[in-house]
């Protein structure tokens, strides 16, 4: 059966690859994410290598459902995905606003599963495996390239987008005292906390974690600030991600000026 659902992936990659009809290049791309999404994970990462080939389609919808291939197969094989992480980053600066956006959206997705993972291989076996390290050094990159993207001129979708994972890493990295006890059993649906990172974690610094945090924030006030510049819907963005913590609700509060917030205001 493992044979069978290999070769039968593999024949419609071929098709999805090379066949001149758009149509049926997504129809066999969606074969195989029914095929790849009912195989065993070990059985489904042999075909991840012949996978990524997609990413240099001249379709574009094929690179953005590529994507979302990647996102529903890799996070249920999040152990064979590290092949799978350079599609993330590669189309990250696709001409196509639709399948950068979309490679943000998977990524965000990636990025929240590993370090959750990471937490959880420490707390549980005392130690990370190594394939966990390889695909947070492959996020890390991510990290920052979709940073970076806040700052360049590219469409609102996509700065959108980019302040959304920024909020989310805020989020992430932000201790929440609420919520400090470490979880007992997985498969729950509690956010993580940086606050369950036992000291000695072989990967991840709470210290250094908590930092990036402020960093980030301070990074979108000093955004804020010149916020005059920005279209309407960009500003807001930036103020739902200085809200994502109680640290940056203080920070706000303290350091934004009056004027700046009936500039808020009448956007």
């Amino acid at each position: 059966m493992a044979v069978n659902s290999r070769e039968q992936a593999l024949s419609l990659l071929a098709a999805a690859n090379n066949h001149g009809d758009l149509a049926v290049k997504l129809s066999s791309l969606r074969q195989v994410k029914d095929i790849l999404s009912s195989a065993e994970p070990s059985v489904a990462s042999e075909v991840f290598p012949f996978l990524v080939e997609l990413q240099t389609s001249h379709e574009s919808l094929v690179r953005k459902f590529l994507l979302e291939v990647i996102e529903a197969i890799g996070l249920r094989a999040l152990e064979y995905s590290s092949v799978l992480m350079p599609v993330l980053l590669a189309l990250l600066k696709d001409e196509d606003h639709s399948v950068a956006c979309q490679s943000i959206i998977s990524g965000m997705k990636f990025f929240c599963a590993i370090l959750e993972e990471m937490a959880w291989q420490f707390h549980r076996h005392g130690k990370v495996e190594s394939w966990t390290e390889d695909i947070w050094m492959t996020m890390i990159e991510f990290k920052d390239a979709v940073c970076s993207l806040v700052f360049e001129p590219v469409s609102v979708g996509i700065r959108l987008l980019a302040f959304k994972f920024l909020e989310t890493c805020v989020l992430l990295f932000t201790p929440d005292a609420a919520d400090s006890d470490r979880p007992t059993s997985g498969g729950n649906d509690r956010r993580f906390n940086v606050l369950w990172l036992a000291s000695g974690h072989p990967v991840l610094d709470p210290a250094k974690l908590i930092s990036e945090a402020n960093r980030l924030s301070t990074r979108l006030l000093d955004m804020l600030q010149s916020s005059s510049s920005l279209p309407g819907s960009l500003t807001i963005a930036i103020v739902n991600c200085m809200l994502a913590s109680v640290f940056v609700w203080r920070y706000l509060a303290l350091e934004i000026p009056l004027r700046l917030q009936l500039l808020l205001v009448t956007k």
